[in-house]
């Protein structure tokens, strides 16, 4: 089979997951007060199979983030809920990670290769620049969430960046953020609203610590010119 024609079912199927999700209503159904009203019945399906049901939700976590629907942070909550802490914070990471890799690998397979032979030449500089300092980036950009998660997939999928570096970056990056939807699930009954998880100080906190690698890599770097300008 042809890579383009392989694109081109990728992309379909892609396309057709995402449009069977909001024919089928679900971006109607799963909501807070649904996962309120349906967590007694959950969690008793947890605890008699405790090991299927954590298989089952990290595959189905790993599909939402994959395709980048708009559930996830509903979805991190109820792994809270369910799992707890610990197992929901161990589940959350790694599928989503999982789930981000794959969207960035489709990405890459789609479109890297015609983005990069049309505008090679103008991004030569940019590539090279990212290729040094893209994890910082990166880091930078998943700690602090500015932009859509489909948005920080399909832009790497287009940059020279290693895609075992694109996880662990990745999965650290996101681990703060996941630890508090993951505990806030833990009190579901509580929780009004998703936006009210995450306060403007967390955010600060969160935009401070996640330009603070950067920072450090670029004092050093001019700690060293300035040192070898000396000699």
């Amino acid at each position: 089979m042809k890579p383009l024609t392989i694109r081109l079912l990728l992309v379909g199927a892609f396309l057709a997951l995402i449009g069977a999700f909001y024919a089928l209503g679900l971006h109607e159904q799963v909501t807070l007060e649904g996962l309120k009203a349906n967590r007694a019945a959950l969690q008793a399906y947890v605890d008699g199979a405790f090991v299927p049901s954590l298989l089952a939700f990290g595959v189905g976590y790993v599909v939402i983030t994959a395709l980048s629907l708009p559930i996830a942070s509903l979805i991190t909550l109820l792994a809270g809920g369910l799992f707890g802490v610990v197992w929901g914070t161990v589940l959350v990471s790694f599928a989503s990670t999982a789930g981000a890799t794959l969207a960035m690998l489709a990405a890459r397979f789609v479109l890297r290769d015609a983005v990069q032979a049309r505008y090679g030449a103008y991004l030569k500089t940019f590539n090279q620049g990212f290729a040094a300092e893209g994890p910082f980036y990166l880091f930078a950009i998943r700690l602090a969430p500015i932009f859509p998660f489909f948005m920080v997939n399909l832009l790497m999928g287009l940059l020279p960046i290693k895609v075992r570096t694109y996880w662990w970056v990745s999965q650290l990056g996101m681990l703060p953020g996941t630890v508090v939807y993951v505990y806030a699930g833990t009190a579901l009954g509580e929780v009004t609203s998703v936006g009210d998880i995450v306060s403007w100080q967390l955010l600060l906190a969160f935009g401070l610590l996640a330009v603070l690698p950067l920072a450090t890599r670029k004092i050093l770097l001019m700690l060293k010119k300035g040192r070898e300008r000396a000699l």
